[in-house]
């Protein structure tokens, strides 16, 4: 992997948490990469991963121009290769990951499918960028993350991996189901439980994030929130404070339902 350019860091706003290094995976577009820029004007270094290497560098490059402080890293979550490539570059460049955001994921079914509607092959293929792959990069990347004073892991979930909130017809998703989609949040929901209980006694913190309904290509052109509120929630778990939260489902500062 080559070793990027380096660049100036540039602050628009000072983040009272001390200066960090962030890899967001699926980074070069959407959510990711506006958490990027966002984390990036609060002075962090920040990484982006994308599958395709000119696609995260022009990604990379525009936030450069802002002054602010990113490389582009090609990253594929279904890739033991290039995730190991990614670990042995941040090791070589900054010996340490302060945050690793689990942005990367697919939804390949349409929402509002019945469970016997959603074609087998869409199942395996959606838990592998959803789940399996978060656990790639994650087992990858933890002994970095362990080297941080204070290390953090947010994972990109969403309100339809709630399963309380599907059990509920009285909810707002009750009728919005993707059952391959939100089968694989629930189980990355679980992943983050039972990380933050192995974690428990360090200084690493985990979480899952829903962002909200944002426009994005996965939310759509009629979702509410426009991407920087969207990117909020990613932003505040990827630098919390040491007495924040771990083991929580949140958006915004507030519970999700599991």
């Amino acid at each position: 992997m080559t070793l990027p350019t380096d660049s100036s860091t540039a602050n628009s706003t000072v983040d009272p948490v001390p200066a960090r290094v962030i890899f967001i995976t699926g980074a070069n577009k959407g959510l990711g990469l506006e958490a990027a820029r966002q984390l990036g004007r609060r002075g962090h270094t920040v990484l982006l991963g994308a599958r395709d290497a000119a696609k995260g560098e022009a990604a990379a490059a525009a936030l450069r121009a802002e002054g602010l402080d990113a490389h582009a890293l090609v990253h594929d979550v279904g890739s033991d290769a290039l995730t190991a490539d990614v670990a042995a570059w941040i090791e070589a460049r900054y010996g340490r990951l302060d945050t690793l955001v689990n942005n990367a994921g697919v939804a390949i079914e349409g929402f509002g499918t019945l469970t016997t509607a959603v074609p087998l092959e869409v199942w395996p293929r959606t838990f592998e960028a959803n789940v399996f792959g978060v656990v790639r990069t994650t087992l990858a990347l933890l002994p970095l993350l362990r080297r941080s004073a204070a290390g953090r892991i947010v994972n990109l979930s969403s309100i339809l991996g709630s399963q309380a909130l599907h059990a509920d017809p009285a909810s707002p998703i009750y009728h919005f189901k993707a059952p391959a989609y939100d089968a694989s949040k629930a189980a990355l929901n679980s992943l983050t439980i039972h990380l933050a209980y192995e974690l428990r006694d360090t200084p690493i913190k985990v979480n899952a994030a829903h962002p909200g309904w944002v426009k994005t290509e996965l939310g759509g052109d009629g979702a509410p929130m426009e991407l920087p509120e969207g990117a909020q929630t990613t932003v505040a778990l990827a630098t919390l404070p040491a007495d924040g939260p771990t083991g929580a489902f949140l958006h915004l500062g507030q519970p999700v339902p599991w």
